[in-house]
């Protein structure tokens, strides 16, 4: 990981490959970020839940998890550890991009350009979404393709899968509405009359951990899914 301090702002536009119209958001991080913290910055801004695999692609290099307890890790030997490269040494000039890929069964691929090379300044909290369009797709829908099939099932309330796929559904997803997991916490608490304090929510996703700590409920990792221990404790749940 990176001791530099960060020298400028990186402006990057996020935007979900093939989705029409598209799903994207603009964020600011210190150019010094490491791809592994990247990777979660990304999942809180599209809205992703970290429960499936993921890479970085750059200049003909992967980057993603290494798993050190074991022989091979999880992509192969010739994956880098993303915890160690700084985005600055791949993204160097404006209009730089890379790849981002999550979920390797429903392949999301994710186009990351950078827009802006900013002034460092210590008085913008980084990092940070500024803004964006459309509500992130739903886990296990199929990718891009299925994701499309399941609009055009929403939009018709005739359809004969459509009360199934509600049922399926979060009953508050809005495609055209890009909400963050702290944002359905404050739906929740106005809903049913409720305070941050009152609610323990229990998740073994990373991303959600640094969600519900920032709703202000307490949360309790629970080590059922895709992560480690080891990894869900870089949250910090229940402090």
């Amino acid at each position: 990981m990176s001791a530099k301090k960060p020298q400028s702002i990186f402006q990057l536009k996020v935007t979900l490959s093939g989705s029409k119209p598209p799903i994207w958001r603009r964020i600011l991080v210190p150019d010094n970020i490491t791809l592994g913290r990247l990777h979660v910055v990304l999942q809180l801004v599209m809205g992703w839940t970290d429960s499936h695999l993921h890479q970085f692609a750059a200049k003909g290099e992967l980057y993603s998890i290494i798993d050190k307890d074991e022989d091979d890790n999880l992509f192969g030997n010739n994956v880098n550890d993303e915890n160690k490269v700084s985005l600055s040494s791949l993204l160097v000039s404006e209009h730089d991009f890379m790849i981002y890929d999550y979920d390797f069964g429903d392949s999301w691929e994710h186009h990351i350009t950078l827009e802006k090379i900013l002034p460092f300044d210590s008085s913008i909290k980084l990092p940070i979404c500024l803004t964006g369009k459309r509500a992130c797709p739903p886990e296990d829908c199929g990718g891009v393709w299925g994701y499309h099939d399941l609009l055009e099932i929403l939009a018709d309330k005739s359809h004969p899968d459509y009360e199934d796929t509600m049922e399926w559904l979060d009953e508050d997803f809005e495609p055209e509405t890009h909400r963050s997991k702290v944002a359905k916490f404050e739906y929740l608490f106005e809903k049913y009359a409720l305070k941050p304090q009152d609610c323990i929510f229990a998740t073994d996703t990373l991303g959600d951990i640094l969600e519900g700590k920032k709703a202000g409920v307490t949360v309790v990792a629970v080590d059922f899914g895709f992560h480690k221990r080891d990894r869900l404790e870089k949250g910090e749940p229940l402090r």
